[in-house]
């Protein structure tokens, strides 16, 4: 088999056959000349449809989460939207996680449960929870591992066991992971989702998302939406995600590394209350994380003894983190869920705790991250 590294620098990447350059062309153009009627060349005739440049970064995203297709939208969000509107119907019904992602749970209890689409949230690592909450109309069982912010871990062969014998979909939501880490496909998932904002596009400079189908029929089935819906990604944005999948590897080594170093001071804190890792023992998805990921990522959130005031205090004094939303980026970032990314949970049962701060551990010399914390947390 080939190695990752090797595939995430050269599937769907082989040099121009025009000018032989190493690098996948930006193909800027909306249309493409027909030799007559119907006389494709190579099956392009507009953008919307296909792009070469988005067909070598489907093609490299199909290769390293081993699926059978890839399909590269302008956000995660869009993507998220294309695949709930391919595979349900009004009156089908959603697993969620309890402390889901507050994009995706706004998407589907305030956008789609207009349309029909009903929904349950439930804490996935307790399967027993999740074989209670099955429906006859259940649709798609949607995990993320680990969660965002919470840090929670699900048993994606184990959910997927489930799902199938609901004769549900499997949908992992691989953002916090990347397929570095993590290979759902592997453990049974039917779909893959990213953000390729972050970890996969790695430098803050791209918005864009990903589907990936493990088999080709339902691969067909989602392309037939991205192109219908038209939520894709530009040849730019998917020209600079692939050149952030090159060094996907490598960077997440550091982002590894650098979170654990971190970690290991953040639990001996006299302010931390608690430490949210999966690489941490006591962690209770810990012993599932270990089995089913290759390494515990570079995502790390904290609890506050000083409550909500303190957790903002710490956000606003920190000067190499930099306070900010998104993750995954070389840089290292610091954010307040409840007031920021997950604003959209609030008052509902997904709530995050006001004490609460996450990290996106970056890669850059990890003893002036620790300085950093140090002096913030004094």
């Amino acid at each position: 088999m080939t190695g990752f590294d090797t595939l995430a620098i050269h599937a769907g990447q082989e040099p121009d056959p025009t000018t032989g350059s190493v690098a996948v062309p930006i193909y800027q153009t909306s249309t493409y000349k027909q030799d007559g009627v119907g006389g494709l060349r190579g099956g392009y005739e507009y953008s919307r449809s296909a792009n070469p440049t988005r067909t070598a970064l489907e093609e490299a995203l199909a290769a390293l989460e081993h699926g059978a297709r890839g399909l590269a939208f302008a956000s995660g969000l869009a993507a998220e939207d294309t695949l709930l509107r391919a595979v349900c119907r009004p009156g089908d019904h959603v697993i969620l996680p309890g402390d889901a992602y507050g994009g995706t749970y706004r998407l589907v209890a305030r956008v789609l449960a207009d349309w029909g689409l009903e929904y349950t949230a439930v804490p996935l690592g307790d399967l027993d929870a999740v074989r209670a909450a099955i429906r006859p109309s259940t649709r798609v069982v949607w995990c993320e591992t680990p969660t965002n912010p919470l840090l929670a871990i699900a048993d994606i062969a184990g959910l997927a066991t489930i799902a199938h014998a609901a004769d549900a979909l499997l949908v992992v939501d691989n953002t916090f992971a990347s397929p570095y880490l993590q290979q759902p496909i592997a453990l049974g998932a039917d779909v893959v989702v990213h953000s390729t904002t972050k970890y996969l596009g790695g430098h803050s400079d791209v918005v864009g998302g990903a589907l990936i189908a493990a088999d080709a029929e339902l691969g067909e089935q989602l392309g037939f939406h991205q192109n219908a819906m038209g939520a894709v990604a530009g040849p730019f944005d998917a020209w600079l995600v692939l050149r952030g999948i090159k060094t996907l590897g490598v960077r997440m080594d550091r982002h590894c590394a650098n979170a654990e170093r971190i970690v290991e001071f953040l639990v001996a804190h006299p302010a931390v209350s608690q430490v949210l890792y999966p690489g941490l023992p006591e962690h209770p998805g810990h012993e599932i994380a270990a089995r089913q990921m290759s390494g515990f990522g570079g995502m790390v959130s904290v609890r506050l003894r000083g409550g909500e005031e303190t957790a903002l205090k710490l956000c606003g004094l920190v000067s190499v983190f930099t306070l900010g939303e998104s993750l995954g980026g070389v840089e290292s970032l610091i954010e307040h869920p409840g007031r920021m990314t997950h604003a959209s949970v609030a008052g509902s049962p997904l709530e995050v705790p006001n004490d609460l701060v996450r990290l996106s551990v970056g890669i850059e010399n990890v003893e002036d991250l620790l300085a950093d914390l140090a002096s913030a947390l004094a």
